[in-house]
């Protein structure tokens, strides 16, 4: 794509009357969601901008963010405005966040799809193993259930469609992919994708008010391959409260 494409002006969506979109692109693409990482990062300084008030939340996806805001506080349109102009002068970043290393399960009884995702590929079950425990991916956005993290990053070499008939569950923490993304399922759900793996780490905590999920849009990831043996250890830990989630992080900041 060219790089006017990717860096065309922003523009203003209303959302009803209690929201603005600031959409940055039309595509999925790394130079798009930094100006989205940007926006956001630009917003989290201003919180003593009175042009501001009203702001209740932002919540970025691949190539936007949404603005919520208070319509009995704030003035929408002057608002708009300023959402606009903070835009266009707000620059990208290539990542905001934390690193994290994620143990998975890719055995048999966690990764049901492996096999059949290899043989697609024309490659071995230990390939793609090898792909996606050396891919580092970056979290573009949560949603489809709480915490769930849409991943670019995916090899172009491991690039399937969805399942012709979803399943109608697929177990919590299952790893998978679908098109050019990877996910993860942080609970039980119906779902669609290919499933290459599980994790024993939980990726959403109702109980931790200040960060329930485990991931954040800006984050980066990398697999690490464990036995069920290391699985199931770290799995009684996460259940029990006692697992570190601390000791996942790589590095802080990666910006």
């Amino acid at each position: 794509m060219l790089a006017s494409q990717l860096q065309s002006p922003p523009r203003l969506l209303s959302l009803g009357d209690a929201a603005w979109t600031v959409e940055f692109g039309a595509e999925i693409d790394p130079q798009i969601h930094g100006r989205v990482l940007g926006f956001c990062s630009l917003l989290d300084t201003l919180s003593d901008d009175d042009r501001l008030v009203g702001v209740v939340e932002w919540v970025p996806t691949f190539r936007s963010v949404t603005v919520h805001f208070d319509p009995l506080q704030a003035d929408a349109m002057a608002l708009g405005e300023h959402l606009l102009g903070l835009a266009g002068q707000s620059g990208s970043l290539s990542a905001a966040g934390c690193r994290w290393s994620i143990p998975v399960c890719f055995e048999a009884d966690c990764a049901p799809d492996l096999v059949d995702v290899a043989a697609s590929c024309g490659m071995s079950p230990e390939a793609v193993i090898d792909l996606m425990t050396g891919t580092v991916f970056s979290v573009y956005m949560l949603g489809f259930l709480p915490g769930f993290p849409y991943l670019g990053g995916l090899p172009a070499s491991l690039e399937m469609s969805r399942l012709a008939s979803p399943r109608k569950v697929v177990p919590a923490r299952s790893i998978a992919i679908a098109g050019r993304m990877c996910a993860a399922y942080p609970w039980e759900s119906p779902g669609g994708w290919r499933l290459l793996g599980r994790t024993p780490v939980r990726l959403f905590d109702p109980n931790n008010r200040r960060r329930p999920a485990l991931l954040a849009p800006g984050d980066e990831l990398v697999w690490r391959p464990v036995g069920k043996d290391e699985y199931l250890a770290i799995e009684r830990a996460c259940a029990a409260g006692e697992f570190d989630l601390a000791s996942l992080v790589q590095q802080e900041g990666v910006a």
